[in-house]
């Protein structure tokens, strides 16, 4: 009996993916979804961001041979998509970061606000306003890591292959974001 494409791990796939192209299909399915939401995200255009996911892809594909397995899969995926988008804004926008809109504020807003055991719902749109401005104030790879772990649902591990840092790295960058935004945001607004 063949096992079900859910249970087997990114590396056995990308081994039968070099064997037959055909399954990259598995890898894409596993992936689309939040790869899209990181270029969204990114873009908060639609068209854009499923331009930008269908590139990811195809340069996956066609860099398959060069993968390591010593890495994180979805680490090494996110680190073309993160390439991609930045690809995009440097050909299309002066400013190659556009900062987070309500979507994604509401997603910071909703982890912040767990954290401190609020009601989620309590004062959600001043913070969201908060965490948009505050986010501007945060350096840009905290930004990203921020990006890549709300909307890439991707874990510090994955994080640090996309960004080239190291795990404990992107812990730490994670953690002092919110931190900063949770100061600014709840602390600062409680006093």
């Amino acid at each position: 009996m063949e096992p079900q494409s859910n249970d087997i791990d990114n590396a056995t796939l990308v081994q039968e993916v070099r064997r037959n192209p055909q399954r990259f299909d598995v890898l894409y399915r596993r992936y689309v979804a939040r790869v899209y939401r990181y270029c969204y995200a990114r873009t908060h255009n639609h068209a854009d961001a499923e331009d930008l996911t269908a590139q990811t892809f195809l340069k996956a594909f066609e860099s398959l041979a060069h993968y390591q397995e010593r890495y994180a899969f979805a680490g090494w995926l996110f680190g073309i998509a993160r390439n991609t988008c930045a690809m995009f804004h440097r050909a299309n926008y002066s400013q190659p970061h556009t900062a987070l809109e309500e979507e994604s504020c509401s997603l910071v807003a909703v982890y912040v606000l767990h954290d401190k055991g609020l009601e989620q719902a309590l004062l959600r749109q001043e913070l969201i306003a908060c965490i948009r401005q505050a986010l501007q104030s945060l350096p840009e790879e905290q930004i990203e890591a921020l990006h890549l772990r709300f909307w890439g649902a991707l874990n510090a591990r994955e994080i640090g292959v996309a960004l080239g840092r190291k795990t404990g790295a992107i812990k730490m960058s994670i953690w002092r974001a919110i931190e900063r935004l949770r100061k600014r945001c709840i602390d600062e607004t409680e006093s």
